[in-house]
């Protein structure tokens, strides 16, 4: 069967993350007509009978702003380095600039397999697409190009396709039922972000983030209590996420309750306050508090593995293992050089345990 890694990779709002959403056939990442509004690199998991191809949707690529923005940029960049294939989003109704010909080699020069899925095809004029192909050639882009609309589903089985000719062969790297390496908590901050940026305008959204403090199930009820702030940069701000009255903040807190409560396909009581951290963006222990850590430590182990284990614990490990046994890890880890595990030490401790001889597992955790 195959299986890989593919990279989605392009300019910011160039419809990566609405891509992958219908490709896997869920919701796993938000979508805004805003830029960047991807921040995390997040694995989408397509599994069928005899394939399994796991989309690594990645930031946007936009002019760097802040300190957040600099980490995006480099996620985009290192989770294209560590796969079996590049997909090149590109906006085909806004035509291609010097600049979008320089992303690509870019991308081009990594000496991975590329291809360009071109789209937004439903809003184009279609003899425009042959001459934007010829375009590419006569740059030196010698690449497939595959023009596709994910709102209308136009060739989006060819797409499919294509990347799977790409692909090695190889087992599966996740268990079938896995649709994403995130978690519920993770979608569920995700789409109260989803929901800010489409009813705000300007800066605002991009100056805020979400942190959950309850996500908790009712026991014997189909209910979740959940509990989160809300955090922007300046008062003002503060002033126009509430609004006249508190109505904006009511509005946006039922748009957002709406969407998790289709995600979580159950009832939900949301609670949020709104909390102002002047400059967060630009404060990396404020990044790291909001779950914005930098990847450019981390690796995706072997090129094949999901771990995404720092280079001496992927050495540690594997020299033990395989790597496709630890592809299931849920989870980060980081070498005590980096100063904390940020996963569940019970389970490295499980994983580990069916590898590594007794004795240096302990070693190994303490």
């Amino acid at each position: 069967m195959k299986s890989g890694y593919t990279a989605v990779v392009g300019r910011a709002n160039a419809g990566k993350s609405t891509l992958i959403n219908v490709l896997v056939g869920e919701k796993i990442a938000i979508v805004s007509p805003k830029p960047q509004t991807t921040r995390d690199r997040i694995l989408g998991v397509l599994t069928e009978e005899d394939a399994q191809i796991v989309f690594v949707d990645t930031p946007g690529i936009y002019r760097s702003a802040n300190a957040l923005s600099d980490m995006m940029m480099r996620t985009a960049e290192t989770s294209a380095k560590d796969v079996d294939l590049v997909l090149y989003v590109h906006d085909g109704h806004k035509g291609i600039s010097e600049e979008d010909i320089s992303l690509m080699k870019k991308y081009k020069n990594f000496g991975i397999p590329m291809m360009i899925a071109y789209t937004k095809t439903d809003i184009m004029p279609e003899e425009k697409i042959p001459a934007d192909a010829k375009l590419l050639f006569e740059a030196g882009i010698d690449c497939d190009v595959c023009p596709v609309s994910a709102r209308k589903g136009k060739n989006i089985a060819k797409l499919k396709a294509l990347i799977l000719e790409r692909l090695p062969e190889g087992d599966k790297l996740f268990p079938d039922d896995v649709v994403s390496d995130k978690s519920e908590k993770f979608m569920i901050a995700e789409i109260m972000r989803e929901k800010i940026l489409l009813k705000y305008d300007k800066e605002i959204p991009h100056g805020v983030a979400v942190l959950i403090n309850k996500f908790e199930k009712r026991e014997g009820k189909n209910l979740y209590d959940i509990d989160l702030d809300i955090i922007c940069e300046k008062p003002n701000h503060k002033a126009i996420l509430i609004g006249k009255q508190g109505k904006a903040l009511k509005e946006t807190l039922s748009f957002a309750r709406q969407g998790m409560e289709e995600f979580l396909e159950a009832k939900v009581f949301l609670t949020a306050y709104i909390k102002v951290r002047d400059d967060w963006r630009d404060k990396a222990n404020l990044l790291k508090e909001y779950g914005y850590e930098d990847d450019q430590n981390l690796v995706l182990c072997c090129q094949k593995g999901s771990c995404t284990f720092c280079d001496c614990c992927c050495n540690l490990f594997h020299s033990f293992s395989s790597c496709r046994l630890s592809a299931n890890l849920p989870c980060k880890i980081r070498c005590k050089d980096q100063g904390d595990y940020c996963c569940d030490r019970n389970q490295i401790h499980i994983v580990f345990q069916l590898h590594l001889p007794p004795l240096l597992v302990v070693s190994t955790l303490l």
